[in-house]
């Protein structure tokens, strides 16, 4: 994440969190815990509001959350009631953890040169057979927009990268507009990537 698009959410912190933590994701919940063991771990990869985390704590599972942003870890930890670190992807260093890794819009702010890397950070972090959900903004480019640096995949882009990655394999990926009323015209690429049994 860049400064400045770090610097808008520690700004925005408190906007971003009420305009994001009422949206309905159900669709993509029902989509991503049916690959989690019951009582699983799951770690929210930049939370934001920690709308996700906090779901999924309520159904039973085991949550850790990170955010890079300060101001929207301490609002989250508030929400989610635990603590929520702040750290960035590059930051990531545990091995063989989570059983899976939620990242909701939030690796679209790693900029593509460093999206390999964190990638492998994340590979690290999961357990064998363990599942990763990601998001992009549909599209190919790198962009600034009000302030903040964006990363856009499409599928194509996504195959090419997990190329790289032999460890991690593409369940599916698939399209979704945004859930927000003004904004049903965005398109996100949505995947789900499984670790390899044997490593």
């Amino acid at each position: 994440m860049s400064d400045n698009t770090l610097t808008y959410y520690n700004q925005n912190a408190e906007h971003f969190a009420n305009s994001t933590r009422y949206i309905d994701m159900s669709e993509l919940y029902q989509a991503f815990l049916p690959y989690i063991n019951t009582q699983g771990l799951i770690l929210d990869a930049g939370c934001g509001s920690a709308r996700d985390a906090a779901y999924f704590k309520s159904q039973g599972f085991n949550v850790n959350a990170f955010d890079a942003s300060q101001e929207l870890a301490e609002l989250a930890s508030a929400y989610l009631q635990q603590e929520v670190e702040v750290k960035r992807f590059q930051e990531l260093d545990e091995k063989n953890l989570y059983d899976g890794i939620w990242c909701c819009a939030s690796l679209l702010h790693v900029p593509k040169e460093a999206l390999l890397t964190v990638f492998l950070n994340l590979e690290t972090a999961l357990k064998n057979n363990g599942v990763l959900y990601v998001s992009f903004k549909y599209g190919t480019h790198e962009r600034l927009h009000n302030g903040r640096a964006f990363t856009d995949l499409n599928e194509e882009a996504l195959v090419t990268l997990l190329d790289e990655l032999p460890q991690l394999s593409l369940i599916k990926s698939w399209q979704t507009t945004d859930q927000r009323p003004e904004r049903d015209s965005e398109i996100w690429l949505n995947a789900l990537i499984r670790k390899a049994s044997n490593t």
